[in-house]
């Protein structure tokens, strides 16, 4: 399976990237696997701006996104809902429609609970829209996982868990 990871978050430097980092090293092994980290260079998605064209980067995304399987969302939690960065490629994506019927897990990764509950059911809301095929959800902190040395160790009942959501 080819699985595409997008972080949500606006963080070069984020818990979110580095959980999926964990996940797709994890899932490798059996799939094909890519983190996604570049939501922060698209440029803010305006109606004018897409009659112009669509800029390469987000091409580039499309591209990667028709040929994935599956693709893996994990954004935090910022005021009760998703990141702007998150929602922006949302909108790029309105028209061109890759997310249409395609496999997707929305997950969160915040400190603790509850927080990421409100960014989750948003972020729902938007992948409906989009009739993205949602094949489940899960909300997880930081208290869930092992930190070493800026990495994140999975527990063995977090790997259980994607294993059996590859399945379906």
């Amino acid at each position: 399976m080819n699985i595409l990871f997008i972080s949500g978050s606006a963080s070069k430097n984020s818990s979110n990237v580095k959980f999926l980092k964990a996940i797709a090293e994890y899932l490798s092994a059996n799939h094909a696997t890519e983190v996604y980290e570049g939501l922060y260079n698209f440029p803010l998605f305006t109606p004018e701006r897409l009659n112009a064209g669509m800029p390469e980067q987000i091409n580039l995304l499309r591209d990667r996104l028709v040929n994935a399987d599956l693709v893996i969302f994990s954004t935090p939690e910022y005021n009760h809902n998703i990141p702007a960065v998150l929602k922006n490629m949302l909108e790029w994506l309105t028209d061109s429609g890759e997310l249409f019927g395609k496999k997707v897990l929305p997950i969160t990764f915040t400190p603790k609970a509850p927080r990421g509950e409100h960014a989750l059911k948003s972020f729902q809301m938007s992948l409906k829209a989009q009739k993205a095929n949602i094949i489940s959800e899960a909300n997880f902190y930081k208290t869930d996982v092992e930190i070493v040395e800026d990495l994140i160790i999975l527990p063995e009942e977090i790997k259980v868990m994607f294993d059996g959501l590859l399945e379906l």
